[in-house]
């Protein structure tokens, strides 16, 4: 006959103390001393104990999950919901989010559940889940300014914090970089080298946070006597930053500096440069944006603005545990400052 699995009487007898001793260390209950709860999770290791979820979830209201969500706005088609997922698992920012995320959960017991907001119908349904207990708060990265999701998690009442400042105002905790700051980083170091012919392969116009780098970057341009900035719209991606340098090299061939709003379009820029007979940085210097694994794979490797996405994700994560724990009512905002890394393409 197998062996019965521990129960919390076996891990009490082991521990010497009573079960309910052990039920309020199993759940996390705080007035139990340190050395008694040392006792008991020893005493745990020893018999193999392994608490029962369901039951767990009784007692302290919580799943110990929390979802994470992509949230965008895009179509039902499924070929659109296909694609989205792979632009998502594409591009290395969403893994290292999901690492800075990931690495603030694990020590805690607590594990993330992917979801995925991109249809119409899905921000409805991601707060239906999370109201009926699927996950203890959400973490949410958004891809469109008029993302009806946070809106939804806050009218709710419902613990969420999100990366990056909400295209409109909601009361809900967030995590943001100084996107200006970066772009004038980005044009300081483009003006040292020498260069004065300069342009500048936007994100995607309709996000804020490209907003803010083009602004920043035109801005300090200005300032030092550089009215006029080419500008050609890209999407985060190599093929439209491939795009968006080979339109700007067909109006302005004389362009001898390039600032990318990421490090996938700087590599498609430099992969255009070296097709069109440009030496980067000789005649064309090229500086990235986020520090990505691209950034040291690219050939040259890429001077870039870094972006601390690890430790804006875990201060992220760390933000949603206080909130479902109530050790933090009132939304607050986390603002990182960026840091220009020099390699070899600027």
């Amino acid at each position: 006959m197998s062996r019965q699995a521990p129960t919390l009487e076996d891990v009490a007898r082991e521990a010497g103390v009573s079960r309910a001793t052990v039920s309020r260390v199993v759940n996390g209950v705080r007035n139990v001393d340190p050395a008694i709860q040392d006792l008991v999770r020893r005493a745990i290791e020893r018999t193999g104990y392994a608490p029962n979820q369901a039951a767990r979830q009784l007692v302290t209201r919580r799943t110990t999950t929390v979802a994470l969500v992509v949230s965008g706005a895009g179509d039902a088609s499924d070929s659109a919901q296909n694609a989205f997922a792979t632009r998502v698992f594409a591009d290395p920012f969403f893994g290292r989010v999901v690492g800075g995320v990931v690495g603030h959960l694990r020590p805690r017991r607590m594990h993330p559940v992917l979801m995925f907001a991109e249809t119409p119908e899905a921000p409805q349904e991601v707060v239906a889940y999370l109201r009926q207990g699927g996950a203890d708060g959400a973490l949410v990265v958004s891809t469109h300014p008029d993302d009806p999701l946070p809106a939804l998690l806050a009218g709710a009442g419902l613990p969420a914090v999100l990366f990056a400042r909400p295209g409109r105002p909601v009361p809900l905790s967030y995590v943001d970089l100084a996107h200006r700051d970066g772009g004038r980083l980005a044009a300081e170091h483009l003006l040292e080298r020498g260069c004065r012919r300069i342009a500048t392969v936007a994100g995607p116009l309709a996000v804020a946070a490209s907003q803010e780098r083009l602004a920043g970057f035109r801005d300090t341009l200005a300032r030092h006597g550089h009215p006029y900035v080419p500008v050609a719209e890209g999407g985060f991606t190599v093929d439209s930053g491939m795009a968006a340098m080979t339109s700007l090299l067909a109006e302005h061939p004389e362009t001898d500096g390039v600032f990318t709003a990421n490090d996938l379009m700087a590599q498609g820029a430099v992969q255009v440069l070296r097709d069109h007979g440009r030496r980067v940085p000789q005649d064309v210097a090229v500086v990235g944006f986020d520090d990505s694994s691209v950034a040291v794979t690219c050939r040259p490797r890429l001077t870039t603005v870094r972006q601390p996405v690890e430790q804006m994700a875990a201060t992220m994560a760390r933000l949603l545990d206080e909130h479902i724990k109530a050790e933090r009512i009132a939304p607050t905002s986390v603002i990182f400052d960026p840091e220009l890394v020099i390699r070899d393409s600027a």
